[in-house]
């Protein structure tokens, strides 16, 4: 199990700081049915005007208990494509998804990381998620949960303070804070108790409640190369496709690549080319099961031919629409397509 998230800090994550502590302090968020409508009511100063619709946004709020794995839990979020913000002031969330739903922002999924400082930032909470709802934005409370014990065994070992502990017993502090969550843990969609979780059983449970469970929670990423350049080496498997005919000794296909249709049907009729994607596909779904299993959920599929131009292009192409059809996350590129080449043979 990860280390007790007071001890680990992700200061290089971190967006805004989480120890103001100031009581009662005003959200500046006008209430839940009521549009901000100036300076005044928007957030921390931002005229927001009218709510905007952002039904594409996505806000996860990852809190629990200290110890219980959250700064593991905001690390597996990020991987899995979140924009992560760690020790978040809850009032500071509004205004950070009106700033990326108003721009050209790329990022639709943002995920703050919530722990204990003062029993105002609940009350600030309660407001912000009342105040997204009216923007339309999804929200969902992941809470991580630990027996007392457990928690008491995991502080001890890195020898460091509870941070509601103020110098009294560390189970004080362990009870404050379950009283303090008590009501958040009530509103979470999903609950993880991490008692008896290790590090891969905690990735996996979060994987599988934010992404489904099985091979769908594998990312794989598919490239073609050119073994006259080198064989990568950051891919986990790699084909070799030079056993099919070579498109450049086609005049007519010889300045295009595999991404044009002449080129690809002409690669994907060859004789062995569909019984090498039958072969290969099964062989990948077998890997990516397993990779799930095991808690790796990236892989990367090298598919080569002689200069990466041609036959490589093509087959990479045709594997990922195979692999996509059983609802795996699938993206594309071509390592070489820039070198264009133009020598005898080197397609």
């Amino acid at each position: 199990m990860s280390e007790p998230e007071a001890s680990k800090a992700n200061a290089a994550r971190s967006a805004a700081s989480g120890d103001d502590e100031r009581s009662g302090a005003d959200t500046g968020i006008a209430p839940s049915g009521t549009a901000a409508s100036n300076s005044a009511a928007a957030p921390m100063g931002i005229d927001a005007g009218e709510p905007k619709p952002a039904d594409e946004f996505e806000v996860l709020l990852i809190t629990g208990m200290s110890g219980a794995g959250r700064s593991h839990a905001a690390d597996c979020v990020e991987d899995m494509g979140w924009y992560v913000v760690d020790n978040m002031p809850p009032k500071l969330m509004v205004p950070l998804v009106d700033m990326m739903t108003a721009s050209a922002s790329k990022v639709h999924k943002l995920a703050a990381v919530v722990d204990v400082r003062s029993r105002s930032y609940f009350d600030d909470l309660s407001v912000v998620l009342s105040h997204l709802d009216d923007l339309g934005v999804k929200t969902r409370i992941l809470f991580l949960d630990a027996g007392d014990e457990v928690l008491i065994k995991r502080y001890e070992s890195v020898r460091r303070p509870h941070p509601l502990q103020h110098g009294n017993r560390l189970i004080d502090g362990i009870h404050e804070e379950r009283e303090l969550l008590s009501n958040l843990k009530e509103r979470a969609d999903t609950v993880i108790d991490t008692s008896s979780l290790s590090i891969h059983q905690l990735s996996t449970k979060l994987y599988e409640a934010l992404l489904g469970s099985g091979a769908s929670t594998v990312s794989v990423h598919i490239f073609s190369f050119g073994f006259k350049y080198g064989i990568p080496l950051d891919a986990d498997f790699v084909a070799d496709v030079r056993f099919l005919p070579n498109p450049y000794w086609v005049p007519s296909l010889r300045e295009l690549t595999g991404q044009d249709r002449p080129v690809s049907d002409y690669v994907l009729s060859s004789d062995g080319a569909n019984e090498f994607l039958d072969a290969y596909e099964k062989a990948m779904m077998t890997a990516i099961e397993g990779y799930a299993k095991e808690d790796k959920h990236y892989v990367t599929i090298a598919v080569g031919c002689t200069g990466g131009q041609h036959r490589s292009v093509a087959m990479s192409t045709a594997l990922a629409q195979r692999l996509r059809a059983h609802g795996l996350s699938v993206t594309v590129s071509a390592r070489e397509l820039h070198r264009r080449q133009r020598k005898l043979g080197e397609a």
